[in-house]
């Protein structure tokens, strides 16, 4: 790999991984993979793709063998408690996808009453310094039991009286009889950088990289809205449309009374917002997705 390419570190599998290759197929990026799946080289930009682990990630970007990387924020955050290296990643930001919780579950015939209820306890989990740091906060003192995978297992197999971990669909707690009971940590898909600075060529792909996250990311739920309605109804329409920015009005050919009103919302759009904006004296109302969008 050149020294002068953006070197990106990426989940070699599953939801994460999935994830950040749309997110740079909607960068309008394509990559080619290696014969071995462990190297990939973006067609279109001088950046380059290493497919790892989610846990080495981290220690990947951090000790400057990936200049970036996309990463969950569960697993970054638990790299920095652990606190493994002396000059670590920092996130740059969140990327909105891959969400997940990691959350306390108990057996289900716990009446779990609060937080007190684990004193003295044995949690199991792949978590433990975001555990321990969630008991803290509790002023609750127990017992964590370190697992790699199958944390779910641990009160059936007497290792552990209930599990801190992962959570999508809650059908794994649910089949081994656990039930969730508490929050500890709200995760999604985070980009990372190292500490280093880059070259002047590098950080100059590194920002341009930075724009198109951005302008996908912009658009994800953003709408073109378009309608005409009266112009006398256009100050009650502006200030009631979603997240929107200045309106484009444009007058109707051979009727000065009624305009055209065009605008980029940047929240959602639901039904009952178009049904607002009919009794606000809107007609005609269409509702377009935006592919891309840069400020």
């Amino acid at each position: 790999m050149s020294e002068q390419r953006l070197r990106i570190a990426i989940q070699k599998s599953g939801r994460l991984s999935d994830g950040s290759f749309d997110l740079l197929k909607s960068c309008g990026l394509s990559v080619s993979r290696g014969r071995d799946k462990l190297y990939g080289r973006v067609q279109e930009m001088p950046i380059d793709i290493l497919l790892l682990r989610d846990d080495d990630i981290p220690e990947f970007v951090a000790d400057d063998a990936c200049d970036i990387g996309i990463i969950g924020q569960n697993v970054f955050e638990e790299e920095i408690l652990n606190e493994s290296h002396e000059a670590p990643a920092e996130e740059v930001m969140k990327l909105g996808f891959a969400h997940c919780r990691l959350m306390l579950a108990a057996p289900k015939e716990w009446c779990f009453d609060g937080s007190l209820m684990l004193e003295g306890k044995r949690i199991a989990t792949s978590y433990p310094a975001l555990t321990r740091a969630w008991l803290a906060r509790q002023g609750v003192n127990a017992k964590v039991v370190m697992m790699k995978g199958s944390v779910e297992v641990a009160p059936r197999l007497k290792i552990a009286d209930a599990v801190c971990d992962i959570v999508s669909t809650g059908a794994t707690l649910d089949a081994n009889g656990l039930k969730p009971v508490a929050t500890v940590f709200e995760s999604e898909a985070v980009l990372i950088r190292n500490r280093q600075e880059f070259s002047p060529e590098k950080q100059a792909m590194f920002e341009a990289l930075l724009k198109r996250i951005k302008g996908v990311m912009t658009s994800k739920d953003a709408k073109y809205v378009m309608m005409n309605a009266p112009r006398s109804a256009v100050p009650a329409i502006t200030e009631f449309l979603p997240g929107a920015d200045s309106p484009t009005i444009l007058e109707l050919a051979g009727n000065p009374e009624k305009v055209a009103i065009h605008a980029v919302c940047r929240e959602s759009v639901f039904w009952d917002t178009l049904e607002e904006l009919k009794k606000l004296g809107a007609s005609a109302i269409l509702v377009l997705p935006i592919e891309k969008m840069m400020a």
